[in-house]
């Protein structure tokens, strides 16, 4: 089928892809939409990240969603809270004209009290990460009753992850009669485990990979806080001078408010959206390609019709919510041969998004600092030298004003002459950089770490490494500074147990540690770290707590969760040789 709007499906759906820009399916959707929508059987997709698996499955489980019943109907477990977020944001956008439609998404990292509020709102939708949602169903929150569809997204990531008990214990207690649709980038033997033990005769679809990146192209991406992102592209536009380029906004708004930022600055830039007529964006480009504009901010939809080959740079003022739409902005640059630079502004918390991206693109990006106020005044300087030393004017221009020239300067020495010349065009650079702080998120900072400051926040970290690996307080804190290159001091009150540990950290440093220890290996285990979560009615305990013995529930029996100490106020739950996790 060529196109979303010959697919048997229901019109809402149709109606909010078409609002969406969505027209040519991708090769994953084209065999497996049609199949699903006329026969919601067992199947397997074997696809990539980023070849649209999402629509492959969502439009189907949308397709097949009764609103009129308050119950859970679906159930898509994935790996991490960054893609479990990710697919609730792009299934409601699919199912926007759906009215009663309500999509839940529950994960670890956040309290639970609120996602307990929103899965009591009746979603027929979940999307849940594995340790959060038998969190959820241990404590009664939710049902799975009613439960009609369940995706395995990203499967043989989550095996990876060892979710392997986690997967098996939520499927044992979902209803038998359920259909099982599972994605993954690889038919691992861990992953046709899980297919003979809990599917029926299931149908196979798979898709080979695509080479969807350019080689010639610098991935960089840049941490920085939310509240810094204007200004870190703004710096990013004065460290590259001979910028022509093209900055991705994710929404009209955005674009709009950028763009006109940056003209009230100065910047030779102008907005190119949905909103906008074809004649203003017919002007627009015509503007761009004279190269009377440095950059154009656009948004992904208008950026479309854009076809120059000589673009250097693409700036992702905020990563996209699919992976293969960056692909899609990246290859705007480094066209006909030529080499780019694709830049992305990031908060730590998307650094997981990067890894993703790392995945589908199959190249390294590269953590690059936030240059400082002197890099950049020092970058402009070296521009202008440049383009002086590689001036050639008209000989019509000298024969007109030598004289004029030559009078004017002919007592000025000739570096006082060249300082005056760069100062002109500099002081503007200078001046407003003179105080310039700096906008790299993270611990590496002026002035010492951060969380050293009194206002500091922490973060509790869970590490699948303990005493069965031999190790104690200070042998894993010799691993952790080791392996990231941080400072002993920035590690506080470590809690080491049988097969896992907990440590905590200043907030602004979790993510670079994550980054840096995550997929090590120490000795012949693969390194996990996650943010722990904190238990009900207090801090500083870690972990999934237990069922309570003999209470009765679907779980009672089956496993135990958790490793606090008995509470003095009431309440059972298990021994030190209990296994202690942080959720998802």
């Amino acid at each position: 089928m060529d196109s979303f709007s010959s697919f048997p499906m229901r019109e809402e759906l149709k109606q909010a892809l078409a609002d969406l820009g969505f027209e040519t399916p991708t090769p994953i959707q084209q065999k497996v939409i049609p199949y699903l929508l006329s026969e919601p059987k067992d199947i397997i997709g074997l696809a990539q990240t980023g070849t649209g698996k999402t629509a492959a499955y969502g439009l189907p489980l949308l397709h097949h969603t009764d609103v009129n019943i308050k119950s859970v109907q679906c159930l898509v477990l994935s790996p991490t809270r960054e893609l479990c977020m990710q697919i609730q944001t792009e299934m409601q956008k699919y199912g926007s004209q759906m009215r009663g439609l309500r999509i839940a998404a529950v994960y670890g990292g956040v309290p639970i009290m609120g996602q307990i509020r929103d899965v009591r709102a009746n979603p027929q939708v979940i999307v849940a990460t594995p340790g959060r949602l038998i969190d959820l169903l241990e404590r009664k929150a939710i049902s799975l009753e009613s439960l009609q569809y369940v995706v395995l997204d990203e499967a043989d990531e989550m095996l990876n992850m060892g979710f392997r008990e986690d997967i098996e214990l939520i499927l044992k207690n979902t209803p038998a009669e359920k259909k099982t649709w599972l994605f993954s980038a690889t038919m691992s033997n861990d992953v046709r485990n899980i297919a003979k033990r809990f599917m029926k005769e299931w149908q196979e679809f798979s898709v080979a990979a695509a080479n969807v990146t350019n080689e010639n192209i610098d991935h960089q991406y840049f941490v920085a806080n939310h509240h810094n992102r204007f200004e870190t592209l703004r710096r990013l536009l004065d460290f590259a001078p001979g910028i022509y380029g093209i900055i991705f906004t994710r929404t009209k708004q955005d674009c709009q408010e950028v763009s006109e930022k940056l003209m009230k600055m100065g910047y030779h830039v102008s907005p190119l959206h949905g909103d906008m007529d074809q004649k203003m964006r017919s002007k627009v480009m015509e503007r761009f390609k004279s190269r009377q504009l440095q950059a154009i901010v656009a948004t992904d939809v208008a950026a479309r019709g854009i076809d120059v080959n000589d673009i250097t740079h693409v700036i992702n003022y905020e990563l996209p919510d699919d992976p293969e739409v960056y692909t899609h902005r990246s290859g705007r640059t480094a066209r006909a041969g030529k080499s780019g630079i694709c830049m992305s502004i990031v908060s730590p918390k998307q650094i997981g998004n990067i890894r993703q991206i790392e995945r589908l693109v199959k190249q390294k990006f590269h953590k690059t600092d936030i240059p400082d106020g002197a890099e950049v005044v020092r970058k402009r300087l070296f521009f202008y030298m440049e383009q002086i030393a590689n001036a050639e004017p008209k000989d019509e221009f000298a024969k007109i004003y030598y004289d004029s020239m030559h009078d004017q300067f002919a007592n000025v020495d000739k570096d006082e002459l060249i300082r005056k010349l760069i100062w002109l065009q500099l002081k503007d650079t200078i001046d407003a950089y003179s105080d310039s702080e700096d906008l790299n998120a993270g611990f590496e900072r002026k002035g010492g770490a951060a969380g050293n400051s009194g206002g500091s926040r922490f973060t509790r970290l869970f590490i699948n490494l303990g005493e069965k690996d031999g190790l104690n307080s200070q042998r894993l804190l010799q691993f952790i500074t080791e392996s990231t290159d941080i400072e002993a001091n920035m590690i506080d009150r470590i809690t080491v147990r049988d097969m896992s540990s907990f440590f905590n950290v200043p907030t602004d440093a979790a993510e670079y540690i994550k980054e840096h220890l995550s997929n090590k290996k120490f000795k012949t285990r693969k390194v996990r770290l996650e943010e722990a979560d904190q238990p009900r009615g207090g801090s500083g305990g870690e972990g999934r707590p237990y069922a309570k013995p003999g209470g009765g529930g679907r779980f009672t029996g089956e496993r135990s969760y958790g490793s606090r100490p008995p509470s003095s106020s009431g309440g059972s739950y298990g021994g030190s040789k209990g296994r202690s996790r942080s959720r998802d």
